[in-house]
């Protein structure tokens, strides 16, 4: 074995290659049944990402069948599996009912069997060879998974038109928010020479859907700056052909006052007709290098970014400008909402960081152009482990918006910690805003179908850096999977999402799939019960967001985002007597909120400020829930340890090691957490711990 090989091998144990390992089948039986229909490919049509799907295909076969199937373009056998898009050949226009032909939309697919007097196959189609690619990947996961696909009719279409990831990578190798290793894109402020692994990650993302990537950091600096010149888009054009082959279309994070820094101009006011054509002319020397370029990303006028406000614009201006230089190229400007003033005195107990998006934004809603999208946190602070969902979903009417989410665990334990965040997705997704009524979902209103927006959709912080595995935490490759799912299909269930990536990943042993899937379902709410209790948030060192730090926030430099003192805890955002935060929301959600008995428990001290005395519903004071959940949390942190050790030999041996020491880690730092808080709370009340725990030294 030479030495490539010997990586290729190891790579094989240590997680590189995800949910597309491809392991042998176990189930004999439908083996045989796959076989049949794969030993023979039937391609039809010659497109990149044709070839790609028919090489996916081998490799799936290959490593799954342990047979290498035969590449043709005419059926020479009764049984194959045939794909090519809608319209190039009779074979699969044949297959195609009318009304199959209908339901299936820009970037969907079909995966149908057909059974005649001679023949029985397997068409894989859509009416864009993107839609070919997806299915490929799907039909190969259900391969995979061992499903029974005889007599299969299986449709999809993606729900959201935008599907992307946002990465935070800087051109000197780092990433900001990055826990899993260095930059796949670049090194030394340069562009990575390891096309092969930008390739394999494409490929990661092409299987589950992604159909957009922002290649570097929204803080843009000095050599991010110029990614958008000709120093840099030769490569920045290579990298975007490797993407492409997957269906992947480029973004740049860009710096607004690029027309000084790089443009030799005196200033960046958004108005100025300079600034207008420096950016047009920018425009079309980017769209020369990467004809497909999707557009740009901005951070403004936020945490020290440059933004419109130095020139007395506000942010339509800003956006309407980059947007009309994109506009003749198809190029989109996707703008952040993310816009408060971190040096604001918090002493002021008005002053509320909750309601800067909605007062930055709603005033300006109509006022963007069409290609024009802002792009929304999912909560109204910054990625916490428990938010209320962003009252600019369902606030602004007249404007394209995108959900942002955050996939790296910035405060969600950094993939050291195990913390599957499908079901926090899950409900802002779900979660009705009543902006028109009973049912006005969040995902509906970013789909575009509640306001007939013409662009939306979901971007996730991408949670990948250099590490063999991706993601430092192995487990911790089941949100970026699980992201993937759901911004295609939103209604899966987080259980299915699981159980699929436990099946690619692992296998389909039974004792295997129902451990892992517990594990992750139950992650989110171990992290938050042993870190911020009821929405509160923030109690982090600053700075790195890691570790227990009750006043710590670097923006927050009087402990005021929680607001404790030795009688109560929580800050008042009610319209009656608070900040008047809940009077963003439409009545329904206002009313709901507004009312401490109507308030979720979890959200409880997000919207109110309640005396450590306060009985919850569950009987308990507050202190002593905070108590409670802190000792229950590491309890918890225990137990997943234990179920990890309950499946030894049944996982790889590297893989399981690794793990195994992340949920020994996580249990002394959920204990440094748990005494932390209870400490805290213990010596700002007074009141000890109703069952007699040891609380500190």
């Amino acid at each position: 074995m030479n030495n490539t090989d010997a990586i290729m091998e190891r790579r094989k144990d240590n997680g590189y290659y995800c949910w597309l390992e491809y392991g042998k089948l176990e189930d004999v039986e439908l083996k045989n049944i796959y076989r049949k229909w794969c030993a023979n490919i039937v391609k039809f049509g010659d497109t990149p990402l044709i070839k790609c799907a028919v090489k996916e295909l081998i490799i799936g076969i290959e490593n799954m069948l342990g047979i290498s199937p035969e590449i043709v373009s005419i059926p020479i056998e009764p049984s194959f599996i045939t794909v090519g898009t809608l319209g190039q050949n009779p074979i699969i226009d044949k297959a195609v009912g009318e009304n199959e032909r209908k339901d299936i939309m820009e970037d969907g697919f079909l995966i149908k069997n057909i059974k005649t007097e001679d023949k029985d196959y397997i068409v894989v189609t859509g009416i864009n060879d993107k839609g070919v690619l997806y299915g490929v990947f799907v039909l190969l996961r259900l391969l995979r998974m061992q499903k029974d696909i005889r007599d299969i009719r299986k449709i999809e279409n993606p729900y959201f038109q935008m599907r992307m990831l946002n990465h935070w990578d800087n051109m000197d190798g780092s990433i900001e928010r990055g826990y899993a290793g260095n930059s796949i894109f670049y090194k030394d402020n340069k562009f990575t020479d390891d096309t092969a692994r930008v390739r394999d990650y494409a490929r990661l993302l092409g299987s589950i859907g992604i159909n957009g990537i922002v290649i570097n950091n929204v803080n843009v600096h000095k050599y991010e700056t110029r990614l958008i010149t000709k120093e840099y888009l030769p490569d920045a054009k290579k990298l975007a052909e490797i993407f492409r082959e997957y269906g992947i279309r480029i973004y740049f994070s860009i710096n607004f006052a690029s027309p000084i820094e790089i443009g030799g101009l005196d200033t960046a006011d958004p108005l100025d007709e300079k600034v207008k054509k420096w950016w047009c002319d920018k425009a079309g020397e980017i769209y020369s290098y990467i004809p497909d370029f999707g557009g740009f990303l901005v951070k403004a006028d936020s945490e020290f970014r440059p933004g419109p406000f130095t020139y007395n614009r506000n942010h339509a201006d800003g956006a309407n400008m980059l947007a009309a230089a994109l506009k003749p190229f198809g190029g989109v400007v996707i703008w952040r909402c993310f816009v408060y003033n971190c040096m604001q005195d918090w002493r002021d107990y008005k002053t509320d960081r909750a309601k800067a998006a909605y007062d930055n934004f709603k005033p300006l809603d109509g006022m963007f152009d069409d290609n024009v999208i802002l792009q929304i946190k999912n909560g109204p602070m910054d990625f916490q482990v428990r938010e209320p969902v962003s009252p600019l979903f369902g606030g602004l009417k007249k404007t394209n918006v995108n959900l942002e989410v955050q996939i790296t665990q910035e405060y969600t334990g950094q993939q050291k910690h195990l913390c599957y965040l499908i079901p926090m997705w899950k409900e802002v997704l779900d979660f009705d805003t009543y902006a028109r009524g009973k049912g006005t979902t969040v995902k509906k209103i970013v789909r575009g179908s509640v306001f007939n927006n013409k662009y939306g959709g979901v971007a996730g912080v991408a949670n990948v850096g250099d590490d063999d595995n991706w993601t430092g935490l192995q487990l911790a490759q089941s949100n970026l999977y699980g992201y993937g799912r759901l911004v295609w299909n939103p209604d899966l269930t987080s259980e299915e999402i699981a159980e699929e990536w436990v099946r690619l990943t692992f296998s389909n042993d039974k004792e295997v799939v129902d451990t892992v899937s517990d594990m992750l379902l139950k992650s989110w709410h171990i992290y938050e019960s042993y870190t911020s209790p009821l929405g509160i948030g923030w109690m982090v060192n600053p700075h790195h967001h890691y570790g227990p730090n009750v006043d710590g926030y670097e923006y927050d430099k009087w402990g005021t985002y929680h607001r404790a003192d030795y009688k109560a805890i929580g800050v008042d955002r009610t319209v009656k007597s608070g900040t008047g935060y809940t009077g963003q929301y439409h009545k329904e959600v206002r009313d709901m909120y507004e009312n401490i008995d109507t308030c979720p428990q979890e959200l409880l001290l997000f919207f109110h400020r309640i005396p450590y005395t306060y009985k919850l519903k569950s009987g308990e004071t507050l202190i002593q829930y905070i108590y409670n959940t802190h000792f229950d949390g590491v309890e918890q942190a225990i137990k997943l340890k234990e179920q990890w050790q309950s499946i030894k030999g049944k996982v790889k041996n590297e893989i399981y090691e690794h793990v195994l020491h992340r949920l020994e880690g996580q249990i002394e730092h959920a204990k440094e957490w748990r005494d932390v808080i209870n400490t805290y709370f213990y010596r700002k009340t007074g009141i000890g711990d109703e069952l007699g725990r040891k609380i500190y030294d």
